[in-house]
């Protein structure tokens, strides 16, 4: 599966420079309770998680990519950095 669908609207996954909207931070949040801090691929409904959330967190450092998925290259897997961390355990 290679579509990108997600039930998240685009007015969610729009941030400002300081805090995450709600859906990245539903995200992010996953990630503490993970080995490594590693950061989910699919919602709890099954679905992808939204591409603009993953690359909204990428470029504000609060989730880092982590390893090459040979198996699904169109996957991106990622784990939460330190600040990331910071911000989902608020």
């Amino acid at each position: 599966m290679t579509s990108n669908t997600s039930h998240v609207s685009d007015s969610e996954t729009t941030s400002d420079q300081s805090s995450p909207t709600a859906a990245q931070r539903k995200w992010l949040k996953r990630g503490l309770q993970q080995a490594g801090g590693k950061l989910p691929l699919f919602d709890d409904s099954g679905r992808r998680i939204s591409r603009r959330i993953v690359q909204t967190c990428l470029d504000k450092g609060w989730a880092e990519p982590w390893f090459f998925n040979k198996l699904k290259p169109d996957w991106l897997v990622c784990r939460l950095t330190e600040t990331g961390r910071q911000i989902a355990s608020k």
